[in-house]
């Protein structure tokens, strides 16, 4: 939520080496203008199938999804189980926000319909990579500010309207998933916590935890891409026998 895919940039290098890529922006968000109107996390997960479809690609794919895209990942490898060979969530929370997350949330909301990005960009900056992010990484800082005022405002607004106050919990879902999993999680996230993300891994039958740098959901890839892409590539190799 409020990135797209350029905060992907300093993995795909290295992760698209033998394989192909595709990278999604979700709605509302990079050049995705998105609905006028409420959906479901089940409706993305609908419309990655369309996606997958229009691009003819048949085989399992190897879902990697930050945040709200591995909530994604998790409901397509609950309903489409043959469409993903492997899923790698990022700073993926499976349980839904807290009362006192939802009313700050429904605070901000409305607030950014109103004023939109610009007068609220250092409020997700520190959400999603860290407080104090402008001084301590702010090549990081820089890269979220800029996702979080570009695409389409309307679109973003209904994304969280549909997506942030009704974020449901998906901790029922995982036991059913038989997809091989990896769940990484920043250390220092304070939206993904780190015992609530290993017990969900755990509840998995192949589910895996591993925990990397990050003080936000979206900071592991922006501070610590190269720990981040070893990791996934080890999943991977583990997978594939190698």
């Amino acid at each position: 939520m409020f990135v797209d895919s350029e905060t992907f940039a300093s993995v795909t290098q290295e992760l698209g080496r033998g394989r192909e890529l595709f990278l999604v922006d979700g709605p509302g968000h990079g050049d995705s203008p998105g609905p006028r109107r409420l959906y479901s996390l089940q409706d993305c997960a609908a419309a990655a199938v369309q996606v997958m479809d229009a691009l003819q690609v048949a085989a399992p794919v190897d879902w990697v999804g930050n945040a709200w895209g591995g909530h994604m990942g998790i409901l397509l490898a609950d309903s489409s189980p043959a469409r993903i060979r492997t899923l790698v969530t990022i700073g993926t929370p499976a349980y839904p926000l807290s009362g006192a997350d939802r009313r700050k949330t429904a605070l901000l909301v409305p607030l950014y319909r109103i004023v939109g990005p610009r007068p609220l960009s250092k409020v997700v900056v520190d959400a999603l990579v860290g407080q104090g992010a402008a001084k301590s990484a702010p090549s990081a800082a820089s890269v979220v500010a800029a996702a979080f005022q570009r695409g389409d405002r309307q679109g973003k607004y209904w994304a969280m309207r549909s997506l942030m106050l009704r974020r449901p919990d998906l901790r029922p879902v995982l036991p059913r998933l038989q997809v091989p999993t990896l769940m990484m999680s920043g250390r220092d996230d304070p939206m993904n916590d780190v015992g609530e993300a290993e017990r969900a891994a755990r509840s998995m039958p192949a589910g895996r935890f591993v925990p990397v740098t990050g003080g936000g959901h979206v900071a592991p890839l922006l501070v610590a891409p190269d720990e981040v892409t070893r990791t996934i590539l080890e999943f991977w190799a583990a997978q594939d026998g190698g």
